[in-house]
């Protein structure tokens, strides 16, 4: 076994009351791919910053080996000093790393490098900061919710970064499929300890519910022991009892540990409120298009969504998913075509942005509208301190303000406002960011079980094949060009169909092509026998040579634009659609100077 090159033992951390941290461990070798994983609240992000040397614990072992070297994902980067994201990302870097390496990483995630820091969104800056980290290839990466506000093709394409990578990883996310496919050990925190699991994330679920079996168990055990020494001390004989004071410290001892035992932390218990049924057709799309700075983002698309669909929106950022949606919900008109609302509709909205928190507001406040101490839950009176009980806040963060909480316990409160009201649609965006494994199955509960009608959208390949009934994905993935495709099913099913779909266009093609070059094999022998060419072999013996000037033409262009230095650097989408409109050309003008030679040859025959 390799020597550990990252250790911390007994952690213990306490900001006042119970402690966050109290015997933690966590043990990182050479090669290692670790997923930390916990409730909202247990300590994942500030173990990770005790890790990267952020945060002192109070007491225990902490050893970083001192030549490994340590990158930790910021949650908010430090851009002072620095002009350009390109700046900032190569500042990462030691002596010998690989400059290539950041424009290579930063193309990846979105950006040129050429942006300025002060303008950066929050998604963006986020992206920066992980082309920062990633660059160096360090011992040891920490990162925390690396994937949020990533699009599906760079989640993708992400995951295979860190699988080739011979960095040692710890990491936190609440994408399951991303975990599975990453990790190769588990480390859950819980209740202030850890525990190790020496495989991947898929099966984490399975040992946690047997490690709370076998808890329960024990405690079960402990109470019957307890039982049993109670009543010796209540039957027994008096002079032995009171001999035999170790035995009656013993059962001080046990009742103590049974009442100190701190079960595991408590499920979100929720499901919306009902609302009136809405019509049987909920929205008609019929031909809406949308366009920005004439960049399509909606081409002609139609759709009827029917009471009880769940519609997944899938793409990559800046497709169009957000203002598709708008569209779909009467938020924002279409450029052309139409869209029609069903009847008696009562829309609950989930923001991805959280833009309808105010963070000086108090968690009463915000969920009872100000109304004094009670809200109206499926037309029964609760009041706000038990309500919120069922979303895992405790009774005195009733007057906390929002911004003391931390995103996924936002996220939870959020999720708190939506179910008391009344809906019979639930719009979704980006709905399980920040949230944990357990908030996350509990709203997939609440999305497959809800009786109206659910529209998300979602970068979480497990949420939507757990979830939706449809898919709608760009026409074409990799460069949207407005045109917009509804699948049936979920996310994978999307991709089977896809796959299905190229399989059968390549077919049809390679068929084409055969039908072609037997049309011109039997054009080229009936000439033979006639002595001369067909009028479509004239024609296209005339014509050829002027489209293959044509197409030498458009690849000299291409080939002219593809020539600047600086365009891979400042545009890749461009550079790569260049490169694959010139591997068009190139095909096409091969095939014409064949055809054109075959038949050059069959007219000197021919004339000879």
């Amino acid at each position: 076994m390799a020597p550990p090159i990252l250790k911390l033992d007994d952690i213990f951390l306490s900001f006042g009351g119970t402690p966050l941290l109290a015997g933690a461990a966590l043990q990182v070798e050479p090669g290692d791919k670790i997923c930390l994983v916990g409730r909202n609240g247990s300590g994942k992000s500030t173990l990770l910053k005790i890790s990267a040397g952020l945060v002192e614990a109070q007491s225990g072992e902490v050893f970083r080996h001192p030549s490994s070297t340590v990158r930790y994902l910021e949650q908010a980067p430090d851009f002072a000093g620095f002009s350009t994201v390109q700046a900032y990302a190569e500042a990462g870097l030691g002596p010998g790393d690989d400059h290539y390496r950041v424009t290579y990483l930063l193309s990846h995630l979105g950006l040129t490098g050429e942006e300025d820091p002060k303008n950066l969104s929050g998604g963006e800056a986020r992206r920066a900061a992980l082309a920062r980290v990633l660059a160096p290839e360090p011992d040891i990466l920490l990162l925390d919710e690396p994937t949020n506000h990533l699009d599906l093709p760079t989640i993708e394409w992400l995951e295979g970064e860190l699988q080739k990578s011979r960095s040692a990883l710890v990491l936190i996310s609440h994408d399951r499929r991303f975990l599975e496919k990453v990790s190769t050990a588990t480390v859950w925190l819980d209740r202030g300890t850890s525990r190790r699991l020496d495989r991947g994330f898929a099966h984490f679920e399975a040992w946690r519910d047997q490690v709370l079996e076998a808890e329960e168990l024990e405690q079960h055990k402990l109470g019957k022991a307890i039982e049993r020494e109670e009543h010796w001390l209540r039957y027994g004989v008096t002079a032995r009892r009171k001999r035999n004071m170790r035995r009656l410290g013993e059962l001080q001892t046990m009742r103590s540990q049974y009442r100190g035992h701190k079960g595991p932390q408590g499920t979100v218990q929720a499901t919306v409120s009902d609302a009136q049924e809405s019509g049987k057709l909920v929205i008609e799309a019929d031909k809406i298009t949308k366009t920005f700075g004439g960049r399509p983002i909606v081409a002609p698309f139609s759709i009827r969504v029917h009471r009880g669909d769940c519609i997944g929106l899938v793409g990559p950022n800046g497709a169009g998913k957000t203002t598709l949606l708008k569209m779909l919900t009467g938020q924002l008109a279409p450029d052309s075509g139409t869209i029609k609302l069903g009847t008696n509709l009562e829309i609950a909205t989930l923001d991805q942005k959280r833009e309808d928190l105010n963070p000086d507001e108090t968690l009463a406040h915000y969920l009872t509208d100000g109304r004094g101490e009670n809200l109206l839950v499926n037309g029964e009176q609760r009041h706000v301190t038990g309500y919120m009980k069922e979303f895992l806040f405790q009774p005195e963060q009733a007057r906390t303000p929002i911004r003391n909480l931390s995103g996924g316990e936002r996220a939870r409160l959020m999720l708190a406002r939506i179910m008391s009201r009344p809906a019979n649609l639930l719009i979704l965006d980006e709905p399980t960011n920040d949230l944990d494994i357990e908030t996350l199955d509990l709203l997939q509960e609440i999305v497959a079980g809800f009786p109206g009608t659910v529209i998300l959208v979602s970068h979480d390949r497990d949420f939507l094949d757990r979830t939706v009934t449809s898919t709608i994905a760009p026409a074409v993935p990799d460069a949207p060009d407005g045109r917009w495709i509804e699948y049936a099913g979920g996310y994978s099913d999307m991709l089977a169909q896809r796959k299905g779909a190229v399989e059968e266009r390549r077919k049809a093609e390679k068929a084409a092509e055969r039908s072609k070059q037997q049309e011109a094999a039997d054009s080229a022998e009936t000439a033979k026998g006639k002595g001369k060419l067909s009028y479509k072999q004239k024609f296209a013996l005339e014509h050829l040579p002027k489209e293959m000037a044509k197409a030498e033409t458009e690849i000299a262009k291409r080939e002219e634009r593809m020539a600047d230095p600086s365009l891979f650097t400042k545009d890749p989408t461009t550079f790569n659609r260049l490169a694959a409109e010139m591997e068009k050309l190139r095909d096409s003008l091969t095939k014409m100077e064949e055809e054109w030679l075959e038949l050059e040859m069959l007219r000197e025959e021919l004339e000879g």
